[in-house]
C-alpha cells in the first residue's frame, strides 16, 4: 500500500544579516541579555533542539581541547558537536560570570532553574521584536528555536558540508530528513541550474527593461 502523500512546508530559517541583528539584540548590560545572547549564538552553530538546550548541564559542556557539547537528544541518543572559537569564547565567559555545580543548567533562571520552551520562546520572539527595528527582513519571519536549529543546517549547506554530516550533526535518524533543506535552499539550485545551462546562454535572474516596466505600469 503505497504512503499517504502530504505537503511540506519549506522551513524558515534566517540569513547572515539577520542572525547577526538578532544576536546583537539582547541587551550585553544585563544578566539575562549576556545568558540569551550565548545560548542564541550557540543554538544556531550547533543546531541544538530547544529540549537538548534546556537540558544541558554545565559537565556536558568542554571548552578545552577538541571542545564541544554533549547533548542528550530525541530517542534518548547522546551526540557530541564541536563548538567554533566564538561560541567557545562566549561560553567561557557566561560560565564564568554564572558558576554553579556540574549538574547544574548552563541557561539557568533568575532562580537557578532550567529555563522552560516558553521561556525560551518567549525570548526569542522579544529578541526578534528588537531585530527587527535594524533589520526588516525579521519582520516577515517567525523565529522560533526550531528556525535557529534550521539556520544552522543551512550554514552547514551553504559552507559545502554533506548532507549526510549534517545530518549526524542535527541528530538526525535519516539522511533523507536532512534534504529538506537542498528543497529550501535557491541558491544551490540556482548554482546547479547555471552549471547545467547551455553554453552561450547568459546566466542570471531575469530583469525587465525600463520600457517593459513602464508598459506594465500603465495597464
Amino acid at each position: 500500500m503505497p504512503s499517504k502523500r502530504f505537503e511540506r512546508a519549506l522551513v524558515t530559517y534566517l540569513t547572515t544579516s539577520e542572525v547577526n541583528a538578532l544576536l546583537a539584540a539582547p541587551d550585553p548590560a544585563t544578566w539575562t541579555g549576556r545568558r540569551d545572547r550565548t545560548f542564541i549564538l550557540l543554538m544556531v552553530q550547533t543546531g541544538l533542539r530547544v529540549s537538548e538546550l534546556i537540558g544541558l548541564r554545565r559537565n556536558d559542556i568542554h571548552l578545552g581541547a577538541g571542545a564541544h557539547v554533549a547533548c542528550h537528544g530525541k530517542g534518548r541518543k547522546d551526540r557530541i558537536t564541536p563548538l567554533a572559537k566564538p561560541t567557545i569564547g562566549a561560553l567561557r565567559d557566561w560560565m564564568t560570570e554564572s558558576p554553579g555545580q556540574p549538574t547544574d543548567p548552563v541557561f539557568p533562571t533568575r532562580t537557578g532553574h532550567s529555563l522552560s520552551r516558553d521561556a525560551v520562546e518567549h525570548r526569542l520572539a522579544r529578541h526578534q521584536a528588537t531585530a527587527a527595528l535594524t533589520c526588516p527582513s525579521l519582520h516577515t519571519k517567525h523565529i522560533t528555536a526550531h528556525a535557529l536549529r534550521h539556520t544552522a543546517a543551512m550554514r552547514l549547506l551553504e559552507a559545502g558540508v554533506d548532507t549526510t554530516v549534517i545530518a549526524l550533526w542535527l541528530g538526525h535518524e535519516r539522511v533523507d530528513t536532512t534534504a529538506i533543506y537542498l528543497h529550501a535552499h535557491l541558491g544551490i539550485k540556482e548554482r546547479a541550474l547555471a552549471r547545467t545551462a547551455p553554453p552561450g546562454i547568459e546566466i542570471g535572474r531575469y530583469h525587465p527593461s525600463d520600457s517593459l516596466l513602464a508598459f506594465l505600469e500603465g495597464l
